[in-house]
Parts: C-alpha cells; sequence; structure tokens
C-alpha cells in the first residue's frame, strides 16, 4: 500500500501447494525441496510466467494493475541465462502488457546479493535497462557494504519484518527503520516495510516518511480473483 495515499501499490507473487491428499503444504516444507532437486528453476521461470500473465489480465480488463513482485532465489540468479529467459517472458507477455518490464519486480535477498556480487551486478544492470524494478528483500539482516550499495541498479529497499515487529518495543529496532528509510531516500530509493500488523505499525512508519507498507494489516495472501476484486478500474 501507498503510505501517503492509501492506495495498492504493488502485490507480492506467492506460491502455495494445494496437494489432492493432505491439503495446504507451506513453501517451508516444498522450497527447499524445489531447490535441492533443482526444480526452482522450473518453477521459478513458471511464477514470472504466471505473475506477467496476470498483470495483462488487469489490463486488459481495464484496471488499475499493480506491479506484481516476485522472488528470486540464489540457484535462479546463478544462472548464466536467467536474464535472456527474463527477458524472453517479458517479450511474450510485452504485447498485451504495453509497460516496460510487463509489470515486474524481482525480490532478491540482501545476503544473496553479497555472496556474488561481481556477477550479479551486470545481471541486476541488464534487468533494469528491460525496466524490471529490482527490490532488495530482508533488508537490515544481511551485511551490505554501503559502497556497494550505491552501484546496486535496484529501486527499493525492504525493510525486514523482525525490525517492524520489535520497534514499539526496542529502540534499537526504532533507530534501525528510521536510518534505513533515511538510507534509501538518500539514494533516491523507494523502502517499503514489510510485516505490517497493527495501526500503531502503520501510524510510526508513516512519520517516519516510509514509503510503501505491506503486511497482513494491509490483505492477507489470497487467490488472483480476490485480488482483482480489490482493484480500480483504470483512469
Amino acid at each position: 500500500m501507498d503510505s501517503p495515499s492509501g492506495s495498492v501499490a504493488r502485490v507480492e507473487a506467492l506460491i502455495r501447494w494445494q496437494d489432492p491428499d493432505i491439503g495446504l503444504v507451506p513453501p517451508g516444507q516444498f522450497i527447499p525441496l524445489l531447490e535441492e532437486t533443482g526444480m526452482i528453476l522450473e518453477v521459478g521461470f513458471w511464477a514470472i510466467r504466471k505473475a506477467l500473465s496476470d498483470y495483462g489480465r488487469w489490463r486488459a480488463a481495464g484496471l488499475r494493475a499493480p506491479r506484481i513482485a516476485v522472488n528470486v532465489s540464489a540457484i535462479q540468479l546463478q544462472q548464466k541465462d536467467f536474464v535472456d529467459i527474463v527477458k524472453s517472458i517479458i517479450g511474450e507477455n510485452h504485447a498485451s502488457n504495453g509497460v516496460p518490464g510487463g509489470g515486474l519486480d524481482l525480490e532478491i535477498t540482501e545476503s544473496l546479493i553479497m555472496k556474488n556480487i561481481g556477477e550479479i551486478i551486470p545481471r541486476l544492470k541488464a534487468l533494469r535497462e528491460s525496466g524490471v524494478d529490482i527490490m532488495v528483500d530482508d533488508f537490515g539482516t544481511g551485511h551490505s557494504s554501503l559502497g556497494y550499495l550505491g552501484r546496486l541498479p535496484i529501486t527499493a529497499l525492504k525493510i525486514d519484518r523482525s525490525f517492524v515487529e520489535s520497534m514499539s518495543k526496542n529502540p534499537e529496532s526504532m533507530t534501525i527503520v528510521s536510518t534505513i528509510i533515511s538510507l534509501a531516500h538518500s539514494l533516491k530509493l523507494k523502502v517499503i516495510a514489510e510485516g505490517v500488523e497493527t495501526e500503531e505499525q502503520a501510524k510510526t512508519l508513516r512519520l517516519l516518511r516510509c514509503d510503501q507498507l505491506q503486511g497482513y494489516l494491509l490483505g492477507r495472501p489470497a487467490p488472483f480473483e480476490s485480488v482483482t476484486a480489490l482493484l480500480p478500474k483504470a483512469n
């Protein structure tokens, strides 16, 4: 949610597995298995393709389509053809989406970026040139070098939910949240707070000039049709 206006700014694509025998399987159980077997590559590209397809469906219906963020794993980003495949998927949908990057955002964890930053920077630059927004997820939990942060072709920092959850009780967490917001703005980046669950947290983050808020207070994970019902008509 956009902090000043209260409008839907973007959504995050979340994968769920509805098993016919045992019901809903949490991603914490099957994502590690996908990574171990290498199936995360196929599933990851499917998720990007599905996100772009959904974005196009919203626009075709005359709705104000929010950008869709998809999480990227270390295994995906390490693939030499990752950028080419993402560009190809965007090309498949560009005619219907009609916007740079097809309305796609990619979320990459801070720790992942710092593991192999020399190879990752050129890949992220190529994606940015295609109109894809790049967000650093779980910011504040890794070990970023501020020097590298200025060189990264990113568009937003996402404050880790652990700081948002504890900022009302822990002065250190409040200081970290405030510092991240100031840092992001000084680098001309947007800042998004994750894990917003109370009105008190939302009010504090607005006072700190956090650009966007995300969490259960604003909306829980929901299927495509339920999200569609929340979107206004495009102007």
